[in-house]
This record gives C-alpha cells, structure tokens and sequence, in this order.
C-alpha cells in the first residue's frame, strides 16, 4: 500500500558527547519520540562537521572518545511535530533544530501481503 501527502521534516544536529540526565542524548531524543508516538526516527553519525562554535567534530577510524557530529531526522505530521519541539527545547542545550516541509511516499507492509519468495 502507498500513502501519500504532506509532512514535516525535523533535524536536530549536535555532538556525540552531549548528554541528557546521564545518557547519549541522541537515546534519549529517540526514547521520548517513541514515548510522543512520533512515526519513526533515524540517528545519523556524521565524519566531520561544525556549529555556531565553531568547533570542529569529528570522528576517529579507531573509534576513541571524538564528539562526532550526530543527526536525528524525523519525518510526521505537523501536529506530531509540534508536539516534539517542546521536549526538545529542554533536551538540547546546544544544537541546532530545523523543520521544512517534505512530500512523503511511504510504503507500508501490510499483514498478509507478503511477497512471495
């Protein structure tokens, strides 16, 4: 089955090293999505990158301590959107935070209608 229609796209950039009450945030940001029934989210972990500091993040090939440079991107409708921002406002301290519009085709498996194989 094929939905489509309009959406929102949220991105939060930040580093690797960033912490909410003692974990990862990027755990955190993706545990409270769940929690707020958002459709899905993905973290990426970025080679090198910088912010409004202008620090450098980067990521190390033997995997030591770095401050990577990580994405989450979520894609839902507005009002799921909404919903999230105000969690993240208390969640990233340091960061950046952007939403766009996006078209969306999704797929969707449905029970059933396994392709044979």
């Amino acid at each position: 089955m094929k939905l489509q229609g309009k959406a929102k796209m949220l991105r939060i950039h930040f580093g690797e090293d960033d912490q909410w009450q003692g974990r990862p945030l990027y755990q955190a940001i993706v545990e409270r999505c769940r929690q707020l029934d958002i459709a899905g989210a993905t973290v990426y972990r970025g080679i090198q990158g910088y912010g409004a500091s202008s620090r450098i993040r980067r990521s190390h090939l033997l995997g030591f301590s770095s401050d990577a440079p990580i994405l989450i991107q979520v894609i839902d409708s507005e009002e799921s959107i909404k919903r999230l921002i105000p969690a993240l406002d208390e969640m990233v301290s340091e960061g950046l935070i952007a939403v766009s519009d996006v078209e969306v085709i999704k797929y969707v498996h449905q029970e059933g209608n396994h392709p044979q194989q």
